[in-house]
């Protein structure tokens, strides 16, 4: 049985692990999940001085670009790719500390990777609502065209979840794949236009955007920061492109967890 359709017969067993992975993070602390809302709005506000006031940084030549639209546009960046770069750091350990699972043949393993992708979308979606309502109070407010940010979104979640998985399965044999995490995620960082637009690399760098076009990342947070900040239209070609994307990566991720699922036990 294919992991996909596992998700979907067991969804009931990953909303639970799901609801475990958000409420673990902060138990024990006095707050609690206070943290869930208080994290992404300190770091909101931290991003609106760091970049808005001391760096004064720009994603267009436009006059009309305040210093808080940068500063929200970077937010709106990190938030996007801190999905990814969080699975990739997280997805190598999750079926090594849980041997228990492993050695339970009717346990559906797949479930841990995707519980793991979920709560991280959740502090994901959280960001991007903060982000919205700093547009909506503090910005030029927000257009209609706002709800294409939910097409525009899905091919991340396809793209997390398929590396999930492959990290996954992979770091059962690989141990040492766990330490290139950190490296993966800052060569996202700079490649993946959280500080730039797609625009400027392409005028400014164009030998360098020949390579950069093709991160579905970098497409994803340009074309979100084109309906949320702007209420302009995104580049519905890289819009597609990220989809075909997303759906490859998800496909490959659930063809490799499938493949070497039935070796887990020996390692472990």
């Amino acid at each position: 049985m294919t992991p996909l359709l596992n998700l979907f017969i067991k969804r009931d067993l990953l909303w639970q692990f799901l609801v475990r992975n958000i409420k673990s993070r902060h138990r024990g602390s006095i707050l609690g999940a206070f943290w869930l809302l208080a994290n992404p709005l300190l770091m909101l506000s931290l991003y609106v001085f760091a970049f808005g006031v001391v760096f004064g940084g720009r994603f267009t030549d436009s006059p009309n670009e305040s210093t808080l639209d940068y500063a929200l546009g970077v937010f709106l960046g990190l938030n996007v790719l801190s999905l990814v770069s969080g699975v990739i750091g997280a997805a190598p350990g999750i079926i090594v500390v849980q041997p228990n699972f492993v050695k339970k043949v009717v346990f559906p393993l797949e479930i841990l990777p995707a519980a793991s992708v979920g709560a991280l979308a959740y502090d994901m979606l959280i960001g991007f609502g903060l982000c919205l309502l700093g547009v909506t109070i503090f910005g030029a407010g927000l257009d209609l065209s706002v709800f294409l940010a939910i097409i525009i979104l899905m091919p991340a979640f396809l793209i997390a979840l398929g590396l999930g998985w492959f990290f996954s399965a992979l770091g059962v044999f690989i141990r040492d794949i766990s330490q290139i995490g950190s490296f993966l995620g800052l060569a996202l960082l700079y490649s993946s236009g959280v500080f730039y637009s797609a625009a400027k690399a392409k005028a400014t760098a164009p030998e360098i955007w020949t390579f950069l076009q093709w991160n579905p990342l970098l497409q994803i947070i340009d074309s979100l920061r084109q309906v949320v900040l702007w209420g302009g239209v995104p580049n519905w070609s890289s819009i597609v492109y990220c989809w075909i994307f997303g759906f490859v990566c998800l496909f490959v991720g659930s063809w490799f967890f499938n493949r070497l699922r039935p070796a887990f036990a020996d390692v472990l």
